[in-house]
């Protein structure tokens, strides 16, 4: 029976193996007796050791802590605690690509080791010092010559199917890792494919026969694979397959609204620089541990907070937007960065069984500090959401928020106003101050040089 301080997480409850839980906001993970010889291996092996030395395992100890049902477990070991969890459909393009071929490497080196990956979903990937790391300990099981890859189908509907669809049909085609959150059924990814995919033996072996042997067999990647065996060989030649099929899926960030956002803005030379020697200057005096850039764009600003140490999530709605910062923090080996869809008039939500096991943006809050940086009157004026609700919004997830008016003088909100009448006679300066003032204290106001528009430094009232 549990203790009144043991708080089970809700999105590790579905393996027999063992689950986290908290204690004392401390995150530990109870080991059971049915998982002993599998854990056992992974360490005498030196499995465990390589890959955490390689940064594509999380770490873990062993600890003494009691664990939560003493009469099923064998031993509780401590993870280290992940910064930030995102999930699948927040990931641009290559984050995905990259959290495939990192599960598909650590398959391969289990191989070696004796052992393999008993699933292959894509929640039990996280980035991690802008990296994709395995963070389920207990996913190894030992290897059995002639078992198929019990997580053949897992990984093909997490991964293999979700890229297929936005490298060759349309990018926001990831979003149904949204909707299915265990995976983009393959009967559905083999409709929605291109017939021309077919002439790919990957994607026509992995997701078109694949998805026909499921409506001919129940449980059909079990038993269709059961038949034909699966040698040693044959489980290596399968990884391989999968490897070369993923990696050759691209897709080139091009063609959406905001993916060139700094080469159309109206920002001269001048108020660029003005802006981030101001926000520089605020993230000095306000020291935050944690920071989110809401409407980040390619991180510009969100490398102001990450340079200098700060760990730092970059939203955004846009896909190249998003896909070319990840990009640039593959390339750089940037780590305290980590880029992520989100549409904020429609944000991440709770999802899964009883709407626990995914939690929502707010459920993942709060946040020291957030950027709102060119943002508020494509939320006020493009969306029809009032001030008032911007400031309940923000005052629910943060301690401070960097602000920036862009009044309707301003080119960008003029051309918002284009191709729509101005019912927004509340969208003004006064009214800013006064909405905002409501839950935050203002503790700096900087006009931009050269520019219309003034950032904000604000703190919520206690």
């Amino acid at each position: 029976m549990t203790t009144p301080s043991d708080e089970p997480v809700a999105a590790s409850f579905r393996d027999p193996s063992g689950f986290l839980f908290s204690r004392n906001g401390a995150l530990y993970r109870q080991i059971n007796h049915v998982y002993a010889d599998d854990y056992d291996h992974l360490i005498s092996s030196g499995l465990y050791d390589r890959l955490v030395k390689s940064g594509v395992l999380i770490p873990h100890s062993e600890v003494s802590e009691k664990p939560v049902y003493p009469e099923l477990a064998v031993k509780v070991i401590q993870p280290e605690l992940v910064p930030f969890i995102s999930y699948p459909y927040e990931w641009s393009f290559s984050q995905l690509k990259d959290a495939a071929l990192a599960t598909l490497a650590i398959q391969k080196r289990s191989i070696k080791a004796g052992m393999s990956l008993k699933d292959a979903s894509a929640y039990n990937i996280q980035f991690i010092n802008g990296k994709p790391t395995l963070i389920d300990t207990l996913s190894f099981e030992i290897y059995k010559e002639g078992k198929p890859w019990d997580a053949y189908r897992q990984f093909c509907q997490h991964f293999l199917a979700p890229l297929a669809l936005m490298a060759r049909v349309d990018v926001r085609l990831g979003q149904l890792s949204r909707v299915f959150i265990d995976g983009v059924p393959l009967d559905l990814a083999s409709r929605l494919l291109p017939a021309s995919t077919r002439a790919n033996f990957g994607l026509l072996t992995h997701i078109h026969i694949h998805a026909s042997a499921q409506s001919r067999f129940a449980d059909a990647d079990v038993k269709y694979a059961t038949i034909r065996g699966m040698r040693k060989n044959a489980f290596i030649g399968l990884m391989d397959s999968l490897e070369n099929t993923v990696r050759k899926l691209t897709w080139k960030p091009a063609g959406t609204e905001w993916g060139n956002y700094y080469d159309i803005t109206n920002y001269n030379e001048t108020a660029f620089s003005h802006k981030k020697e101001t926000i520089f200057r605020w993230l000095e005096k306000i020291n935050p541990k944690s920071v989110w850039d809401l409407g980040a764009n390619n991180g510009e600003f969100s490398r102001l907070a990450s340079a200098a140490g700060i760990p730092t999530v970059a939203w955004d709605i846009d896909p190249s937007a998003v896909e070319q910062d990840y990009l640039r923090v593959r390339r750089e080996n940037e780590k305290n960065l980590l880029p992520l869809m989100l549409d904020l008039t429609n944000p991440s939500p709770a999802l899964g069984w009883e709407n626990k096991e995914r939690d929502s943006l707010s459920q993942r809050g709060p946040v020291d500090a957030i950027f709102a940086l060119a943002l508020i009157h494509h939320l006020a004026i493009s969306n029809n959401i009032p001030l008032t609700r911007l400031v309940d919004f923000f005052s629910g997830l943060c301690r401070w928020l960097v602000i920036e008016w862009v009044p309707k003088t301003d080119s960008q909100v003029q051309k918002l106003l284009r191709t729509r009448k101005d019912i927004f006679s509340k969208y003004n300066i006064e009214e800013f101050e006064s909405e905002f003032g409501r839950r935050f204290q203002i503790l700096d106001k900087v006009s931009l040089n050269q520019s219309d528009r003034v950032l904000y430094l604000l703190q919520i009232k206690s």
